[in-house]
């Protein structure tokens, strides 16, 4: 038995056409919404995997409510925190929406890796072959109580021969496959399109988040050589590992940066909105010389608003670097535990809101790896400066993915048709040509 996934799949957008994309990036700390015009674009050098230009021509955001952790816990709050974030997104780009591409963080989203081998009786790889060894490798796939958000072919192999990128014509005894399924809590998937089809809109797919945002802030030669990127939201971290061009590894820990905010709050006894404004203006992973003579004012619970106590910089550091390790570290063990830290060790790139707590990324340099950068949305235009930063990360790469859509397979084979005929034959293929190119 093969699977099919229970969220909905994006086709490739096709390299000539124009189109209008809305885009939903659901987090714990905001939500946002994009209406960007893609336009084919000649191919680059440094994104060469994307084969259209995107400009922004709306955004929409508001304070997040009714998610903790990516997933829904109020739908009711949640889905007016959406209609707030798309009616704004609407009126700036004088577009309606009606369907909507969004990324999934919560719900336990997890890597599995499957092998499958089929013969061929040494006849020459046709295309029915590749889809009968994805079939098959996706077969073994099916979990109870997971939806499918990702299915990516990271590799094939011949006989003997190992890393064969595209084995169509040539010749071999047995066909392999390697299949890398990224997957989430059904539960947690049903919410989050619920959330968004009580505002009468349309889910056309369902992003890992990491995968989102490492399409918009890596660059084809850190896919292709090996990275990590590491996205620290508010209610979790997610981790995405890429080789080979290709998503190989996703993971997700349930700590983000609304952590560290009650940890504030607790540790210096002030409101959470309080404990918010200094983590953003004040806050630091690592205390700098002059930290302990510059004070700040805290408001503490229950006293005088008139007379703030005052602090030195240093103890609001001293509070936040103990989470901020605990995240670092449990990305590196967890890293670990798959095998995946030769590849985290190449390159690290950070993302998310979280990560641009100073001293963030010289603590990663000690915990994970000395090789890190900061992530910032590439090739996109009509963004507003202050949306060009890590934190949109994952709504850019929301508008990249329908342009690599096509490498996923999901759409099984039917058993027991011949290679020329149905939805792979000739006449299926030159229809969806012309569908596609005119």
């Amino acid at each position: 038995m093969s699977f099919r996934p229970l969220v909905p799949r994006l086709r490739q957008i096709p390299p000539r056409r124009n189109a209008i994309l809305s885009v939903l990036d659901v987090g714990a700390s905001k939500i946002v919404c994009l209406i960007a015009r893609l336009s084919p674009m000649a191919p680059s050098d440094a994104l060469r995997g994307r084969t259209h230009r995107c400009k922004v021509l709306g955004i929409g955001h508001q304070r997040s409510r009714g998610v903790k952790a990516g997933a829904i816990v109020d739908l009711d709050s949640a889905e007016n925190a959406i209609r707030l974030a798309i009616d704004a997104a609407e009126r700036m780009a004088g577009v309606e929406v009606d369907s909507v591409i969004v990324n999934m963080t919560g719900g336990r989203v997890s890597s599995q890796l499957y092998n499958a081998k089929v013969s061929i009786g040494g006849k020459p790889v046709s295309e029915y072959d590749i889809h009968r060894v994805l079939e098959a490798a996706s077969a073994a796939s099916a979990r109870t109580g997971r939806n499918v958000l990702h299915a990516l072919p990271t590799g094939f192999w011949l006989d003997a021969t190992a890393g064969v990128r595209n084995p169509k014509g040539m010749v071999g005894e047995h066909l392999g496959a390697e299949m890398h399924v990224a997957s989430c809590d059904g539960a947690a998937a049903r919410n989050l399109m619920l959330a968004i089809e009580r505002c009468h809109l349309r889910v056309e797919a369902v992003v890992a988040t990491p995968y989102a945002a490492g399409l918009s802030t890596l660059v084809d030669d850190e896919a292709e050589l090996g990275a990590a990127l590491i996205d620290f939201g508010g209610g979790s971290t997610s981790v995405g590992v890429f080789a080979g061009g290709r998503l190989v590894h996703v993971d997700a820990i349930a700590v983000g940066g609304n952590h560290i905010t009650m940890d504030v709050a607790r540790g210096l006894t002030i409101s959470i909105a309080d404990a918010e404004r200094l983590k953003t203006l004040h806050g630091a992973c690592i205390a700098g010389p002059s930290d302990e003579r510059d004070t700040i004012a805290v408001h503490r619970v229950g006293d005088d608003m008139d007379h703030p106590s005052y602090i030195p910089k240093s103890e609001l550091a001293r509070i936040i670097r103990p989470r901020v390790e605990e995240i670092l570290e449990l990305v590196r063990d967890r890293l670990k535990g798959a095998g995946l830290t030769a590849h985290a060790g190449r390159r690290l790139v950070l993302a998310g809101g979280a990560c641009q707590l100073t001293g963030l990324p010289a603590l990663a340099r000690t915990i994970v790896s000395d090789q890190i950068r900061i992530g910032r949305p590439l090739g996109v235009e009509g963004l507003p400066e202050s949306a060009k930063s890590p934190a949109f990360a994952a709504a850019v790469g929301l508008m990249v993915y329908p342009q690599v859509a096509g490498i996923e397979h999901f759409e099984p084979r039917r058993q027991g048709f011949a290679p020329g005929v149905g939805e792979y034959g000739y006449v299926a293929r030159v229809g969806r040509w012309l569908k596609e190119s005119f």
